[in-house]
């Protein structure tokens, strides 16, 4: 036995030493959920959480200064922010394809089995890709114009049967401004459901209705006041639902919500709400990407690192970015599969909503005003006084009129619209 492991260093003022028993995430037996691709890169310090609380960070988020990094070392980057016109063809197809199941299905049971297994398999993937559609949009990356990107987000909530994309959109751009802020990134589980749902029961639950957490809880954290943006998306959804049972019938609806349903629910692609940005395997890393297949159904949501440094660059590119700066992505642990994310999530006994990083944020306790809702949906200029690689974030987003794409870097905000 080595002398520092019969050493008390308590005795001398310092923190005892924990037997590596005790410290399950310090041992070469215990499995990391996560990987690296660049073996070369040495292991990074690992150590356990408090399961009775989150962690509280007085750092900044981390992709702010990542993505500056990256400016310098590859200006050419650059060149792959703009908007994807692809976008709007897989929005139309998906849509198509939810009508034409669901008027297959109008006269089918919603309790049969063959019902529920084209929900789960079709419908849930559909619906799926349409919330990831309209993630997409809401960074304004399908159109030049930012009221083209909010009229298509609002045609692909249609086949989800409750309006939502521009609460959504409002929520996601604070989201990447204001990562981890508590009482402001409403991505945030809050303390009520920490306390709740601590074991496999509970982290189970919230697995298979983590769609309704997700609808509620922005509502209850922090409200929105409504625009007339809402009452469009509002009024459009009314109008489509109607038409939609008027003609088809209220078991096609069925089918609709039903799909909605189990696309936030214990569904393949849903373990991306898990693996974006739950802390897992002792790491402080806020952010985790994921590179497998499902994500030719996910708009490389998967690219999540990639996508929340240049949220300017769209679904289509970000393989590219990521494989023009390796020497920044590939050295950071990522996840092999998102259906694994989900079951380790429930039964591994060293995650689970307390695996969150948290940070005191300014929280504006009024709701929004209309001007403020008008200017989170302006685009934001980086301030250029640093470096001269934030220049070309700045005269794209510019360019292209994103909404917030430079979402991490000190901006001004001026009106687009």
């Amino acid at each position: 036995m080595s002398a520092h492991n019969t050493i008390d260093f308590s005795l001398f003022g310092g923190a005892e030493s924990l037997p590596p028993k005790l410290s399950p995430l310090t041992t070469s037996a215990h499995t990391h959920r996560t990987i690296i691709v660049d073996s070369s890169v040495h292991e990074p310090y690992r150590a356990p959480l408090d399961p009775n609380d989150f962690l509280w960070l007085m750092t900044e988020e981390p992709h702010r200064s990542r993505r500056t990094a990256i400016l310098k070392a590859h200006p050419e980057v650059a060149k792959l922010m703009g908007h994807e016109p692809l976008t709007k063809y897989i929005v139309l197809l998906v849509v198509l394809t939810q009508v034409i199941a669901a008027a297959a299905l109008r006269n089918t049971s919603p309790l049969s089995p063959l019902f529920c297994a084209i929900a789960y398999i079709v419908g849930g993937t559909a619906n799926h890709n349409l919330f990831l559609a309209i993630h997409e949009i809401t960074h304004n990356l399908a159109f030049k114009g930012i009221k083209a990107n909010k009229y298509l987000a609002m045609f692909a909530n249609l086949p989800i049967g409750i309006p939502y994309a521009t609460t959504f959109k409002r929520y996601h751009i604070e989201h990447h401004k204001q990562l981890g802020e508590d009482g402001v990134d409403t991505d945030l589980p809050t303390r009520l459901e920490l306390l709740m749902l601590r074991n496999v029961a509970g982290k189970a639950f919230f697995c298979t209705f983590q769609i309704f957490f997700y609808a509620l809880r922005p509502g209850l954290v922090r409200s929105q006041r409504l625009t007339h943006w809402h009452a469009q998306n509002i009024i459009i959804q009314i109008v489509f639902d109607y038409i939609f049972i008027h003609l088809l019938g209220f078991r096609a609806f069925t089918y609709l919500l039903l799909s909605s349903f189990f696309a936030g629910s214990l569904h393949p692609c849903a373990g991306h709400f898990i693996a974006e940005h739950y802390l897992w395997d002792g790491l402080a890393q806020e952010t985790y990407s994921y590179y497998g297949p499902l994500n030719l159904l996910a708009y490389n949501v998967g690219y999540h690192n990639e996508h929340h440094d240049f949220p300017s660059v769209p679904w289509t590119r970000l393989p590219a970015l990521r494989a023009l700066a390796p020497e920044f992505y590939d050295t950071l642990p990522s996840h092999p599969s998102w259906p694994m994310v989900i079951f380790n999530f429930i039964f591994d006994q060293d995650v689970g909503l307390y695996a969150r990083a948290k940070r005191l944020g300014k929280v504006q306790t009024e709701p929004y005003t209309a001007s403020q809702a008008k200017s989170s949906e302006s685009s934001v200029i980086p301030s250029t006084k640093d470096t001269g690689a934030e220049n070309l974030d700045h005269r794209c987003s510019h360019h292209y009129q994103f909404c917030s794409t430079a979402v991490s870097c000190d901006s001004t905000i001026f009106k687009t619209e």
